[in-house]
């Protein structure tokens, strides 16, 4: 497992809005020369006080930081930076929460504790094709994971996000099909509608809670695709604040175990 490192004070040193409803920011501090070189798709945890400051001093005896878990996109070693993609957009589904309000509003120079990273599930390559599927809160993981696989890679990547224009370019393998939703587009069954390959299968999901859990009915039970071959985690909750979500994901654990 990876270590992970006690909490520490990154400065933003970049802002850029990559797309309509996606902004990147770089964290920049010496002790990240300290981060394991292939940590690009774990997670990280930005800490807020309770009105959505990242000055924590505030906070009371006793009382915890607010946390809000990101994908590293990118970690530059040389530079001791870190890249991180926020979506920044104000619906009824994805609601701008405090780290997203933080990532509109930043300004370089200006401080955050992250504590972290911590490690997801690599995908088994022993397999013989591949099923991707994100939403595009999890597409900086989803990028990151797919630079990973073996270039011969067969298979498929399913991404969901707001509109057109947020779509991003990619290093996936030449051999595999990937496939933008936007606006109403169903995640699960534009998934379900794909032809299945022929082999084992080697699955990376994750999306929205809902989307999760008839996708994970999908690979697991109707398609019977071995547990040690599936990550598949909801990153998300319509209607539903970060701290709810954990619960509920904690809930539908033990139900579904």
């Amino acid at each position: 497992m990876m270590k992970k490192p006690s909490p520490q004070q990154l400065t933003v040193i970049h802002s850029e809005k990559i797309s309509p409803n996606m902004r990147r920011i770089t964290l920049h501090d010496n002790v990240l020369e300290n981060l394991p070189k292939d940590c690009d798709g774990s997670y990280i945890k930005l800490l807020f006080n309770q009105s959505g400051g990242t000055d924590l001093s505030s906070l009371k005896e006793g009382e915890r930081p607010v946390m809000r878990t990101y994908t590293i996109r990118k970690f530059d070693a040389e530079r001791r930076t870190v890249e991180v993609d926020f979506v920044c957009h104000l619906t009824q589904d994805l609601q701008c929460g405090f780290a997203a309000r933080w990532a509109m509003n930043v300004t370089v120079g200006e401080t955050i504790t992250v504590a972290g990273p911590g490690n997801i599930q690599d995908m088994n390559t022993e397999v013989d094709w591949f099923f991707m599927v994100a939403d595009m809160t999890a597409l900086p993981a989803l990028s990151a994971k797919i630079q990973k696989l073996p270039n011969n890679a067969k298979g498929y990547a399913v991404i969901k996000i707001i509109e057109k224009a947020d779509i991003q370019p990619l290093k996936a393998p030449d051999n595999f099909r990937v496939i933008w939703l936007t606006g109403d587009a169903p995640l699960a069954s534009n998934v379900k509608s794909l032809d299945w390959l022929e082999g084992t299968a080697s699955v990376w999901t994750a999306c929205e809670f809902e989307s999760m859990r008839e996708l994970r009915q999908y690979f697991r039970n109707d398609k019977e695709v071995p547990k040690e071959n599936i990550y598949i985690s909801s990153y998300w909750k319509q209607g539903v604040s970060e701290d709810g979500h954990k619960v509920i994901k904690q809930q539908d654990a033990k139900e579904y175990s």
